[in-house]
């Protein structure tokens, strides 16, 4: 795993490129963050990171649908994950931009709508930096370009602390997802910023976008809504 790059505010808010690393030890690194930072041992955390093809599975058993079997994913070396946050089935792979905020949400004074309104605020801000203008709808966490979906959006909160987080398409390989019905959703065609645009980013960069634009939301400061 990459150390953290980016150390902000004396402390109060690191932000962590962990590369392309896999679900599971991010998932154990998430919830060993929220259990330090339920303690206020450890101040306000973002993990950024790619993964390798891993479906998970959300809290909502009903919104989990799969077109295959685990013995099928697993010779496909895709690995299934059930995890409890909010949303249904998802897919993860390289290319596409997920990032876990571990937050204590009263430091910035936010309940959880407003919170998922702020990441929903943060990708859209990026996708518009990229070229694609995307949009929320109502009852549907995310975002969309028309009827597409391009981020997906699962967090859970514990004691205040939020994890799980956000999954913004850039480049992923979007035929995984007709593996599943993403987000519980039938009929929902997902898209990508290559798919919209044509064009292929270095994701270095688009961290380094998404790590400025995470900064000028969380430590306090203005955050343009939309």
């Amino acid at each position: 795993m990459v150390p953290a790059e980016v150390r902000l505010n004396d402390g109060t808010l690191e932000i962590r490129d962990c590369g392309l690393a896999d679900y599971r030890e991010i998932l154990t690194l998430q919830h060993n963050l929220r259990d330090m930072r339920q303690r206020h041992r450890i101040g306000n955390t973002i993990l950024i990171v790619e993964h390798p093809p891993v479906i998970t599975l959300g809290a909502r058993q009903t919104a989990n649908k799969l077109f295959v079997t685990e013995d099928e994913l697993a010779k496909k070396k895709i690995d299934l994950v059930q995890i409890r946050r909010g949303g249904g089935t998802t897919v993860h792979s390289p290319g596409q931009l997920v990032f876990y905020p571990v937050l204590y949400l009263p430091d910035f004074a936010l309940g959880i709508s407003e919170y998922v309104r702020k990441l929903e605020a943060v990708g859209a801000e990026l996708l518009g930096r990229l070229g694609v203008s995307a949009h929320r709808r109502s009852g549907l966490p995310g975002l969309w370009v028309d009827d597409r979906k391009i981020a997906s959006v699962g967090v859970r909160v514990s004691k205040q602390v939020t994890y799980h987080g956000m999954a913004i398409n850039i480049q992923n390989d979007l035929r995984l997802f007709d593996l599943l019905v993403p987000c519980g959703l039938d009929d929902v065609e997902m898209t990508s910023v290559l798919k919209e645009t044509g064009r292929r980013h270095n994701m270095r960069s688009v961290k380094r976008q998404l790590t400025r634009l995470l900064v000028s939301c969380f430590p306090g400061n203005h955050c343009n809504e939309f």
